[in-house]
C-alpha cells in the first residue's frame, strides 16, 4: 500500500477564499474546482486509489477567528463524509 500524508496549514487564515486555496493546493485539485463544499466533495469522493493510505493532518484551526472556523466546520463535515466512503482517507485535526 502507497502512504501519502498531507498537511493542511489553516494558522491566521482569515477569509474563506485563502482556505480554499490551501485545500486545492495540498490536494493538487484540477483548476476547476469551484472553491466550495460542493465541489470539495465533488473533488476529494473517490480521489485517492483504494490501495493508497492517506493520512490528512490539518493544523492551524484554533488561530482562526471566529466567523472562520465556523465557516470551516463544514469542511470538517465534508471530510467526516470523505472518510465514511473512503475509510484509507483520514482526517487527524492536529491541537498546538
Amino acid at each position: 500500500m502507497k502512504a501519502i500524508k498531507i498537511t493542511l496549514d489553516f494558522t491566521n487564515m482569515k477569509y474563506p477564499a485563502q482556505l480554499h486555496r490551501e485545500l486545492k493546493t495540498k490536494f493538487e485539485f484540477p483548476d476547476y474546482y469551484g472553491e466550495n463544499w460542493d465541489a470539495l466533495w465533488d473533488c476529494l469522493d473517490g480521489w485517492y486509489e483504494d490501495d493508497e493510505n492517506v493520512t490528512v493532518e490539518i493544523k492551524g484551526l484554533e488561530t482562526m477567528p471566529d466567523d472562520m472556523r465556523q465557516y470551516a466546520q463544514t469542511m470538517l463535515k465534508v471530510f467526516d463524509d470523505v472518510h465514511s466512503n473512503s475509510p484509507n482517507v483520514i482526517f487527524i485535526i492536529a491541537t498546538a
